[in-house]
C-alpha cells in the first residue's frame, strides 16, 4: 500500500521493448526484442490481437504477466501485428482486407525475416478467427500453426451465455446491443466486461480489493485490467464482430469473402483452440464448435482454461494453466520445423566469438 500511494500504482506498464519491422494500409509490424539470457530458435510467433485500437495490449498487459513477454523470455522470436496508427480514428480494413492482404503479407515478412521458416500464429478473439480464416483462404501461406483463444464462431452460443445475459432480459430486447463485442455495450458496463468475467463481479469487486491489500500481484493485475479497459473504451470499434462477420455464417464452416466462399475444411495446418471457463463474451460452447469445422487440419486439440475473455490470455492464473499449454504447443513446433536461430543472428554470434 506504502508503494501504491508513493508511486501511483503497483502495475508495471511498460511495454515488452519492440521495434517496428513492417507496416502497410491500415496495421503495423512489431518485433520484439530477443531476451539477453537467452538465443531465440524455433519457428517465430506471430500475435494476432481483433482489429480494434488498443486491444493489441492484451497480449502485453504488464511486466510479470505479459505473454509477449513470456514468450521473448522462453526462447521465441515474437512479432506483434497491430492496426496502424491512422486506425484508431478511422474504420480498421474490412474482413477480406485482413484476409487477403494484411495477415498474409504480414506472415510473409516475418517469414522473410527468419529464412523462411513458417509462422505459429497466435490469435486471439476476433484475431485467432483471422488467422483461421486466411489459412483457409490461402493455404500455402508459410503458417506452421495456429492457436485460437477466445474465439467464439459460433455467435448465437456466444450471445446466450455472454455478458449480462441475465440484465439484458430487463432491457427491453437491447440483448443484441448489450452483447455486441468491443464497443455494443455501455461504456460503463464494457469495462467490467474487461476487467471481471461477469456483473456480479463487479459489483463486487471493491470488497475483492479490500480482502487483497496485502496480495501485490493481485492489486497490480486489476491496475493493469483497468488501465487496458480504459484505453479499450476510449477507442470503441462498435460492432466488431456484427462488421466483420455478420450473422452467424461462421458456424456453418464458410464464410464469403471477396466474392468467393472460404470454408474452414481447407486448413490444413495444426490448430489449438482454447477457451475461457468463465468467459461469458465467449463460452466454451461457442468456442469448441470450430474443432468440428477443421476435418483436413492434421491435428486440432481443444482446452478450457481458468479465466474470463481477458483472464484465459493474460490473467494471473493463464502463467500456470493457458501459457503452459501454449508452451508445450509450440515447442511442438520447433521440433516439427527445427532449431535453429536465423541467419543474421548465427552471424553475429560467429563474428563475436
Amino acid at each position: 500500500m506504502a508503494r501504491k500511494l508513493l508511486s501511483g500504482g503497483l502495475a508495471d506498464l511498460r511495454p515488452t521493448p519492440s521495434e517496428p519491422f513492417g507496416q502497410g494500409p491500415g496495421h503495423r509490424l512489431y518485433r520484439y526484442r530477443p531476451s539477453g539470457k537467452v538465443i531465440p530458435t524455433g519457428p517465430p510467433v506471430l500475435l494476432v490481437p481483433p482489429p480494434a485500437p488498443a486491444a493489441a495490449a492484451a497480449f502485453d498487459l504488464r511486466r510479470g504477466c505479459s505473454l509477449a513477454e513470456h514468450l521473448v523470455a522462453t526462447g521465441h522470436r515474437v512479432y506483434l501485428l497491430d492496426l496502424g496508427p491512422g486506425c484508431r480514428r478511422t474504420p480498421a480494413p474490412d474482413l477480406g482486407t485482413w484476409v487477403d492482404e494484411v495477415l498474409p503479407r504480414a506472415v510473409a515478412e516475418v517469414s522473410r525475416d527468419v529464412d523462411g521458416q513458417p509462422v505459429q500464429l497466435v490469435g486471439w478473439c476476433l484475431g485467432g478467427i483471422l488467422c483461421v480464416l486466411a489459412a483457409a483462404a490461402r493455404p500455402a501461406l508459410p503458417v506452421a500453426s495456429i492457436t485460437s483463444v477466445a474465439a467464439p464462431v459460433d455467435r448465437d452460443a456466444a450471445r446466450r451465455g455472454g455478458p449480462l445475459h441475465e440484465l439484458a432480459r430487463f432491457a427491453e430486447g437491447a440483448e443484441a446491443t448489450l452483447l455486441t463485442f468491443f464497443g455494443g455495450i455501455p461504456r460503463p458496463v464494457a469495462e467490467s466486461g474487461y476487467r471481471l468475467p461477469g456483473i456480479d463481479r463487479y459489483l463486487t469487486r471493491p470488497m475483492a480489493v479490500l480482502t487483497h491489500l496485502d496480495d501485490a500481484d493481485f492489486l497490480a493485475q486489476t491496475e493493469a485490467e483497468d488501465a487496458f479497459a480504459a484505453e479499450m473504451s476510449d477507442h470503441p470499434a462498435a460492432g466488431l464482430y456484427e462488421r466483420f462477420l455478420p450473422g452467424n455464417a461462421l458456424a456453418r464452416g464458410e464464410v464469403r469473402i471477396g466474392g468467393r466462399q472460404v470454408a474452414l475444411a481447407d486448413v490444413r495446418v495444426p490448430v489449438l483452440v482454447i477457451a475461457g471457463r468463465d468467459d461469458r463474451s465467449a463460452p466454451w460452447r461457442s468456442v469448441h464448435p470450430l474443432t468440428r469445422l477443421l476435418p483436413h487440419s492434421p491435428d486440432v486439440r481443444f482446452a478450457t482454461a481458468p479465466g474470463g475473455h481477458l483472464g484465459v490470455l493474460t490473467g494471473r492464473r493463464a502463467r500456470t494453466t493457458t501459457w503452459a499449454r501454449l508452451d508445450a504447443w509450440l515447442a511442438e513446433g520447433r521440433v516439427r520445423h527445427g532449431l535453429r536461430a536465423p541467419r543474421q543472428r548465427r552471424e553475429r554470434l560467429a563474428s563475436r566469438s
